[in-house]
């Protein structure tokens, strides 16, 4: 049901829609940081292993806020992985290897890939779709994002 409060957006369908592929982008980061937790391997397994179990962590709140925020525009959100693999912006591209360093090269650029989508974001939503809210969630969002690929970052240096 699509909100009736007085300040209903027209533009809401379109934030919607840029925000499901967001949660796509969200949920298949999660798969690929618990597919890290899963199967790390190295002398610093235990380590990692732990690491990525924080950062699935976070990411699953994630994914169920953006849920809860396009459910809040009065629209459905993505819950088939069949959606999630046609919206997102991410590849299942996946290395041989199962050192650390591999999977968090690779988490990092997709950290990455979503900073820069929720930047596209931020002023549009604002601006053009008139949907501040919606504007300052991705902000809020920007600001994870930001946070975890610092943490993966260091791990490189």
């Amino acid at each position: 049901m699509i909100p009736t409060i007085a300040t209903i957006n027209t533009h809401h369908q379109a934030v919607a829609l840029d925000l499901a592929k967001l949660l796509s982008d969200e949920y298949i980061l999660f798969t690929k940081t618990k597919n890290a937790h899963w199967n790390v391997e190295g002398a610093d397994f235990y380590e990692k292993h732990k690491f990525f179990e924080v950062q699935f962590e976070q990411l699953h709140q994630i994914i169920d806020d953006v849920a809860e925020r396009i459910r809040s525009l009065g629209h459905y959100s993505s819950s088939t992985l069949k959606s999630f693999l046609e919206l997102t912006h991410l590849s299942e591209k996946r290395e041989d290897k199962n050192d650390s360093t591999t999977f968090i090269s690779e988490l990092l650029a997709d950290h990455e890939s979503i900073i820069i989508y929720c930047h596209e974001n931020i002023h549009r939503f604002a601006n053009d779709y008139k949907d501040v809210c919606s504007s300052h969630f991705t902000i809020c969002l920007l600001e994870r994002h930001e946070k975890m690929a610092w943490l993966l970052r260091a791990h490189l240096n």
